[in-house]
């Protein structure tokens, strides 16, 4: 295996995305899927289950923010750099189904220093918007490749 300061940045962004995805049991147990990464970018899917629904038959809010959550940390650690969420908001703009199939894009705004801020787009298997998420990052000590 290559060290990080052999990778390209692509390279380095799946190797940090590898290397949290062998840890995060949450985002595999809800089954999510891991479908693009890229630095500063990743996108995350996961179907809504029986299980996930709340008490107006729709997606619980706490899965549309975990999927996004998720999409927001695979980007933000995309650099291979620990980073990890500071604050994160969420509106929700339609209700998510049981059945559907929730596709989050996270999209770097802004990275300077150990700050950066992150936009995830939440739609449905119909390009239906379900909600928009902002997520605040910190940098911290430690790295997901060894150099």
């Amino acid at each position: 295996m290559k060290s990080a300061s052999e990778m390209t940045p692509q390279e380095l962004a799946e190797a940090s995305a590898k290397a949290m995805w062998d840890g995060d049991h949450a985002s595999q147990k809800l089954g999510m899927k891991l479908e693009h990464v890229a630095p500063g970018e990743a996108t995350l899917s996961m179907t809504i289950a029986d299980f996930m629904a709340n008490g107006h038959g729709n997606c619980h809010g706490g899965y549309i923010f975990t999927l996004a959550d998720s999409a927001f940390a695979f980007a933000c650690n995309s650099y291979n750099q620990l980073t990890v969420a500071q604050q994160c908001s969420v509106s929700y703009i339609n209700a998510g189904k049981i059945g559907d199939r929730l596709t989050a894009h996270a999209r770097e705004v802004s990275r300077r220093g150990r700050s950066g801020i992150y936009d995830i787009r939440v739609v449905n298997q119909d390009n239906d918007h379900i909600a928009e998420f902002r997520g605040l990052s910190r940098s911290v000590k430690g790295t997901h490749v060894p150099d």
